[in-house]
């Protein structure tokens, strides 16, 4: 739900990469309300005396199964205590969406049934769908309202939001290329590019470079150059001759890029790419090349 700065047209950009200390004690904060109100019983089941029904979250096994799953060196204090945060120090970003994804697996909503007086609880059935919804939704919230570039899709993972010149044809494209191998390539390129680690964005080049090389024979005969040559020639037109000079320009120092950076090759002569910014402006620059000509060959549509 939006708040009133945010009705007011004032929001911050979704970019942060890094979830800062703020992101972080609310996320926190959410999974120890969801602890609390009893929202992971369905599956850490804290049981009546009496019955083996649940009344709650069994709090200890909780956050021991949460840490076992969510490798890294720091780990969530129970109850989140900002005194053992500052402690052990704060789990890394990676940490805090492996966690965010691991309560979506578990959350659900508690639902009060038949109260037992003698112990003052009520016995408790829950709402597995309606408790991840709620749970993501409150996710979106603290993203949105503190400007973390990540989502919590409805299917509990959590993905990279794109800048908004790339989010369009790549987020929604739809790969019909006639060419199986093809479309897993460009398949695993996207999928890896949306998510935060940095690591898996790198992967994402390797199968979109790849993807390149594949797309370069996808055509008819088997003389490459002579494939890439119509492929460049049928993207051009016949009235674009400068343009079509600068596609072949364009093919050329992508492929040199390819084999100077650490991209599809590992040797010591290859520079890695260090930052986020340099991930997102490689992949750009050769996704935009592949998906024009996939536009123009008709080998791409939008996802529905």
């Amino acid at each position: 739900m939006e708040i009133f700065s945010e009705r007011q047209g004032h929001q911050l950009p979704r970019e942060r990469e890094e979830i800062d200390d703020g992101t972080r004690d609310g996320i926190c904060a959410l999974i120890a309300a969801r602890v609390e109100d009893g929202s992971f019983g369905g599956s850490f089941r804290w049981n009546c005396e009496d019955e083996p029904v649940a009344i709650g979250t069994d709090a200890d096994n909780f956050w021991r199964a949460m840490n076992a799953s969510v490798p890294g060196e720091s780990r969530w204090p129970q109850g989140c205590d900002q005194y053992w945060v500052e402690m052990v120090g704060a789990p890394s970003t990676l940490q805090i969406l492996d966690t965010i994804e691991f309560c979506w697996q578990h959350v659900a909503k508690p639902i009060a049934g038949r109260y037992h007086p003698h112990f003052g609880h009520s016995h408790l059935t829950f709402d597995k769908g309606s408790g991840q919804e709620g749970f993501r939704q409150a996710v979106e919230d603290i993203f949105r309202r503190n400007g973390s570039a990540y989502t919590l899709t409805e299917g509990g993972r959590v993905e990279r939001l794109l800048p908004s010149e790339l989010e369009a044809s790549i987020a929604r494209s739809a790969f019909q290329t006639g060419d199986k191998e093809l479309d897993r390539l460009l398949t695993v390129a996207r999928t890896k590019f949306l998510d935060p680690d940095i690591e898996r964005r790198r992967e994402a080049l390797e199968a979109l470079w790849d993807a390149w090389e594949r797309l370069k024979t996808v055509g008819p005969g088997s003389n490459k150059k002579a494939q890439v040559q119509a492929m460049l020639d049928a993207t051009a037109g016949t009235n674009s001759t400068k343009f079509r000079e600068a596609l072949e320009e364009e093919a050329k120092e992508l492929t040199r890029i390819g084999n100077t950076l650490r991209i599809r090759h590992s040797e010591t002569t290859q520079e890695i790419l260090a930052t986020s910014e340099h991930v997102d402006y490689v992949f750009q620059r050769m996704f935009s090349l592949i998906w024009m000509i996939l536009r123009t060959q008709k080998m791409v549509g939008v996802q529905t």
